[in-house]
């Protein structure tokens, strides 16, 4: 990988981190297209570079994060981020398994563009607006909900925004705690990818942290990808949180509809394999 497919992904991942379209499934295709070797060091990237997102939400909510008199809101995120600690550890090699399928991708985006389209009619009580009515038994629901999305194309976003709005909490309230809970997830993901998980390169157990530093390429690659994903994803949270008011759901469903169904022809007409 190139510094230049680097910073393509990156946008990607910035962009799409937090918008319920998948950023996992956006940067599986976007390799793809950019014709970048599927190495270890390529799916190692996929979920190191939500690094930079992780810092953009801990940022934009710092007040949020580093006012240690609220320890249930604290409480809150590790029992919500549980089911996925366990899960992900159980199912982590058929995970990355997944991450070389464009096809999963393209019909879990298709499935879920048209889950989007009726959400808003599926729950319609919306009783709780702020983070201190969540109770620790619907935060962990939510988590459960989260877990859909270790599918690619699924979306992290839209399974825990969704699984809050089931929760009964407000449109706005549901994507605030989707993007608290990113934090301790992604942070639990790129770790265990970066300093737990062996990889097996060339027939020799490596971390991630020692593929990375294997050459310079890698780590130039890490560096300026995790720098721009935190700019856009900056940006990005800002934009979704404003849409997501006015407008609903509906027309990232109809983006994924209409993605899915792209991505199905090419991957027909023998375009992406």
């Amino acid at each position: 990988m190139n510094t230049f497919q680097s910073v393509i992904i990156a946008i990607v991942e910035g962009l799409t981190e937090y918008l319920p379209i998948s950023s996992t499934g956006h940067m599986i295709i976007a390799e793809r297209l950019l014709n970048v070797q599927s190495d270890n060091f390529t799916k190692l990237f996929t979920v190191a570079i939500q690094l930079g997102a992780i810092l953009s939400v801990v940022v934009l909510y710092w007040k949020k994060f580093f006012d240690f008199t609220k320890w249930q809101f604290y409480a809150k995120l590790i029992v919500a981020v549980i089911p996925a600690l366990v899960l992900g550890k159980l199912f982590s090699d058929k995970i990355d398994e997944l991450l070389e399928s464009p096809l999963t991708v393209s019909i879990t985006m298709l499935v879920g563009g048209i889950i989007l389209l009726f959400i808003e009619n599926l729950f319609k009580e919306h009783s709780i607006a702020e983070e201190k009515n969540i109770s620790f038994g619907k935060a962990f629901i939510i988590g459960l909900w989260q877990c859909i999305a270790m599918i690619p194309g699924v979306s992290r976003s839209a399974a825990s925004i969704i699984g809050g709005m089931q929760q009964k909490l407000t449109r706005p309230l549901a994507a605030e705690f989707s993007f608290f809970l990113a934090v301790p997830t992604m942070a639990a993901a790129t770790g265990y990818s970066l300093f737990l998980k062996h990889w097996n390169e060339n027939g020799v157990e490596t971390k991630g942290y020692q593929l990375i530093l294997s050459n310079h390429n890698n780590l130039y690659a890490f560096i300026i990808g995790n720098v721009v994903a935190f700019a856009v994803a900056l940006l990005a949270i800002k934009f979704f949180i404003g849409f997501l008011q006015k407008h609903g759901f509906r027309l990232f469903g109809w983006y994924r509809i209409i993605a899915g169904t792209v991505l199905l022809a090419m991957i027909a007409a023998g375009y992406l394999s």
